[in-house]
């Protein structure tokens, strides 16, 4: 084996010129060569105490993962990853590394974690190109799990019962599987072709997905359990988007980034021969710092906007989204306006001729200037609006991207569910197990919008305790 690589830097990530790719649709970052991850692979000291592990959420034996790319053998990394990853080509795209896996790193205290992410990313690309074949079903174990879902909570949950023999079927509501990876991460950082990969290995294993029912209007949780369902498992996500509740919001112009990126994503609205209309605005201000928030405004960038602002109330210290997207949207042009808060979104109106088509469409923004107080229960500083600081952006599309909450159709057809005062299913941690007998639930519809990896978590989580609790091992 060859010797360790000591440096205290990461091997850089390949990526398009941000001059280039603020134009396309195709994938930002290109992935390692062979050569680059077995380079980054040797950084790994291969500690015993294995703390990267403990900051996994679906612990992956990372040590021995890496060990196998140190060896050249990728494929043999890759059923490490799978035996605890359903979905290890997204994760090494989407989930946040370095407040997880990475955060524990040994060889972070002195310089840069090994890129645990683009390692995972590179195995599973490998994987997929090179060895991808035919799945061995196992053998049947006579039980039935509806799952409510095609996110990546249920596909975690369907993928590790059917691993266990379990009869899974997968109820979608929309007309394509995988819940968020498809309708809210852009292609420009998850291709879809990666998710359908993913999605047929899981039918591969005998997962059966039925898209187009909408569970708690096609079905009920009872109809599926009167049909011969032993349990079943709420992976529904956080699709109701959340909005400020000032005037103008109502305006054409004004979106949830989850319409604007379903549209995008989903329906492919960017292609000049989709159906699906979605507005090509030349200056947009999307509302919000987080992931979806840069999703949203890099998503309107490439569809031809001149000017993207993100408008966000703190400084640039509190802004959630992961640092690697902030620096690629900062790249690619998008102008932050940090201690910015809107108060109206304003309007064109024409009273000499209501019939004017411009009549009700967004002209501009107006905001307020905030500085920054004591922390607040979040442990962030309070934003404080500063008196007689209002301004006005002048913009034709606004994007709200301030968080969603669960969808209250499962909780509200469903008898004996209990949920927060935020629409959020109550489950025990431990087991995922609801107020209801023989039904589970993780991920969003559980937590409200979070990541990726703590989905697929909760999804483990509760696949287990549906296999202890129908094989007669334990309790659920």
């Amino acid at each position: 084996m060859a010797k360790p690589n000591m440096s205290l830097k990461k091997n850089p990530m390949p990526t398009q010129d941000p001059a280039v790719r603020a134009h396309n649709f195709s994938e930002v970052a290109t992935g390692y060569s062979e050569a680059a991850a077995v380079d980054e692979a040797l950084r790994c000291l291969d500690c015993k105490n294995m703390p990267c592990v403990q900051g996994c959420p679906v612990n992956i034996h990372i040590p021995e993962f890496i060990r196998h790319i140190k060896e050249m053998d990728f494929e043999g990394a890759y059923q490490v990853i799978a035996r605890s990853s359903s979905l290890p080509a997204v994760c090494g795209r989407v989930c946040p590394q370095e407040t997880q896996c990475e955060a524990h790193c040994v060889r972070g205290i002195k310089g840069e974690p090994v890129g645990i992410g683009r390692l995972e990313r590179f195995v599973a690309d490998w994987h997929n190109e090179h060895a991808a074949g035919q799945m061995v079903r196992p053998q049947p174990n006579g039980h039935r799990v509806a799952v409510v879902g095609s996110g990546p909570s249920g596909l975690t949950c369907a993928g590790d019962l059917a691993r266990r023999g379990y009869e899974v079927t997968v109820y979608e509501a929309l007309h394509l599987a995988g819940g968020v990876l498809v309708y809210g991460i852009p292609e420009f950082r998850l291709p879809k072709e990666i998710v359908r990969k993913e999605v047929e290995t899981l039918k591969a294993l005998g997962v059966e997905i039925v898209t187009n029912v909408v569970i708690g209007k096609t079905l009920t949780v009872d109809e599926l359990f009167e049909a011969g369902f032993e349990a079943v498992f709420i992976g529904s996500g956080a699709g109701l988007p959340n909005f400020m509740g000032i005037p103008g919001e109502s305006l054409k112009g004004v979106y949830s980034a989850n319409e604007f990126l379903t549209r995008s994503n989903l329906m492919k609205a960017y292609r000049s021969e989709a159906e699906t209309p979605i507005q090509h605005a030349r200056r947009v201000a999307v509302v919000g710092g987080g992931n979806v928030a840069m999703d949203a405004a890099r998503t309107a960038l490439r569809l031809g906007a001149e000017k993207v602002y993100i408008v966000y109330r703190r400084s640039l210290e509190e802004l959630p989204a992961r640092k690697e997207e902030v620096e690629h949207a900062m790249e690619e042009g998008i102008e932050f306006r940090l201690l910015n808060n809107p108060t109206r979104i304003l309007g064109y109106q024409n009273p000499d001729d209501p019939r004017d088509p411009k009549n009700g469409t967004v002209i501009g923004m107006e905001c307020v200037r905030m500085e920054l107080g004591e922390p607040d229960a979040s442990g962030r500083r309070r934003p404080i609006e500063i008196p007689d600081s209002t301004f006005r952006l002048d913009v034709d599309a606004v994007i709200i991207s301030i968080g969603t909450s669960p969808n209250p159709l499962i909780k509200s057809t469903t008898s004996g569910l209990e949920v927060n005062r935020r629409g959020g299913i109550i489950v025990e941690e431990s087991t995922g197990a609801t107020s209801r007998a023989g039904v589970y639930a993780g991920g969003d519809a559980v937590t409200g919008a979070a990541t990726v990896i703590l989905a697929m978590g909760a999804g483990k989580t509760a696949a287990a305790a549906i296999d202890r609790a129908l094989s007669g091992t334990g309790e659920s």
